[in-house]
């Protein structure tokens, strides 16, 4: 079965360190920019009290989750000892601007959904 990308926008429709909610069927997705324009997908929803990582602080390679300040890493979305647990990550390519988005969230996250 191959994989099928959503469109979601251009680079400059995130603004760099925000984010950008995704709307899929199994749960809102939040679309991240970094300060070095590399752009990453993690649901919506910290592991910790399930709070919106898309209204956090990113800094570096991470979220900052806003309720409780949990770190997130954006590429696995698994969460920065001592804490424990993952955000499902999504995959990502770029079309010269363009951000597509896979509903399939990768492997290796046992929080899915």
């Amino acid at each position: 079965m191959s994989e099928e990308w959503v469109e979601v926008g251009s680079l400059s429709d995130i603004p760099k360190l925000g984010a950008r909610v995704v709307n899929a069927p199994d749960g809102d997705i939040a679309v991240f920019r970094t300060a070095s324009d590399d752009v990453f997908a993690l649901r919506d929803e910290c592991p910790h009290k399930k709070g919106p990582l898309s209204q956090g602080i990113v800094h570096g390679d991470r979220v900052s989750c806003p309720l409780h300040d949990w770190k997130i890493m954006l590429d696995s979305g698994n969460a920065v000892a001592p804490d424990e647990g993952c955000a499902a990550s999504y995959p990502i390519k770029m079309d010269g601007e363009t951000i597509f988005l896979s509903l399939t969230p990768n492997e290796g996250c046992p929080n899915k959904g």
